[in-house]
């Protein structure tokens, strides 16, 4: 036989102590819903805009072959797509893209326009993505598609950076990540430099990674200290993104 159930339950004793609240494994921003921002999506969609312009005029001043194999002409076309999808989420309110992809593109339109303009802004033979011989004057076509990459273009992403972006997001653990496509062009670059013939003008787009010129070992010993400012740079982006003010709420 089974004990009768009793009519009326005792009281539990109360728990002494506050309740103990266990910390949620849940971002705030999976349950935060983002609002719309109009003024970053048509920033950004301008940015996004101009890339696009600047590679497209490279594009009709040169060789497509040619010009497709500039770091910065790649960058671009990069910029230009993560500029136009973040201008999209930003205007429909969805949450923005992984920060990997958008440090990653900073970090390499920073190092196209900073080696343009510390190496090859005023190298001699004068740097042109068409070959031309000629340095190119100030304000004519070929000059300005320079600055729309190489300056233009850069300054505005740095501007969505620290003007729209939320602080903090970029980490150290995506640094190295970041260096893979960097070696995947060095790669891409020596190999196509291999296939080209020895009096192609287009074989070594870069002069210091210019195998005829200087051997590989002095081009490999180039290109590791490039990898190394850029890895450098990439730490640099990480530490000031996460010692400068926010400009926006981190749900944004």
């Amino acid at each position: 036989m089974t004990a009768p159930i009793p009519r009326e339950i005792p009281e539990l004793p109360a728990i002494p102590g506050p309740p103990l609240l266990l910390p949620a494994p849940v971002p705030a921003t999976a349950v935060v819903a983002p609002v719309r921002r109009p003024l970053a999506a048509v920033f950004r969609l301008v940015t996004a805009a101009a890339a696009a312009l600047g590679v497209a005029l490279e594009l009709l001043l040169g060789s497509p072959a040619r010009v497709l194999s500039y770091f910065s002409v790649q960058t671009g076309v990069l910029l230009a797509v993560v500029m136009f999808l973040s201008a999209r989420r930003a205007w429909h309110a969805r949450r923005p893209l992984p920060s990997g992809v958008s440090g990653a593109t900073l970090l390499y339109v920073l190092t196209s326009a900073l080696v343009y303009h510390l190496l090859l802004g005023h190298a001699t033979p004068p740097f042109s993505m068409t070959g031309a011989t000629a340095a190119p004057e100030r304000w004519h076509t070929q000059w300005a598609v320079l600055q729309i990459l190489h300056t233009l273009v850069p300054t505005a992403a740095v501007l969505d950076w620290l003007l729209l972006t939320p602080a903090a997001r970029l980490h150290l653990r995506q640094t190295a990540a970041w260096l893979l496509y960097p070696l995947a062009y060095l790669t891409f670059f020596l190999t196509r430099a291999a296939f080209l013939p020895p009096t192609s003008p287009s074989r070594y787009l870069y002069p210091f990674l210019d195998v005829a010129a200087h051997g590989y070992r002095i081009t490999l010993a180039n290109a590791l200290l490039l990898g190394l400012a850029i890895y450098a740079l990439a730490l640099l982006l990480v530490g000031l993104d996460h010692t400068r003010p926010t400009p926006v709420r981190r749900r944004a």
